[in-house]
């Protein structure tokens, strides 16, 4: 049996150096997700990109757009910037979101709409 205080603990950085994963002194390589994508329609349909809400992290919380307005957690849409509701919590963002996406709508359709006609 080994004496494991005699040996100090390994940090997960000098592991991953010493395995070769990174370069010793290498800056460490960040990822954070910062933004989500919600929509009826999937990956694939042409169409996504016009009916979808983005929730995106901004230096004030988590907002929900729709690249142009800002809902608020009652889904009431606002203009500008500065009208965007911040959610402290991401997750709130996105229940707002979910709840929104079905009738997100564009030139009279709603994202429903478009999705029983090209998935019918």
């Amino acid at each position: 049996m080994t004496d494991s205080s005699a040996r100090p603990g390994m940090t997960m950085r000098q592991i991953r150096e010493g395995l070769g994963h990174i370069k010793p002194g290498a800056p460490e390589v960040l990822v954070e997700i910062t933004r989500y994508e919600v929509s009826v329609l999937p990956a694939d349909d042409i169409n996504r990109r016009y009916f979808a809400l983005l929730v995106e992290l901004t230096p004030h919380g988590w907002i929900v757009t729709d690249g142009h307005a800002g809902y608020d957690a009652d889904g009431t849409a606002h203009f500008g910037e500065m009208r965007r509701h911040h959610f402290t919590d991401y997750d709130d963002a996105l229940a707002v979101a979910r709840r929104l996406a079905p009738g997100l709508t564009v030139n009279g359709h709603t994202a429903t709409d478009v999705y029983r006609q090209t998935h019918a």
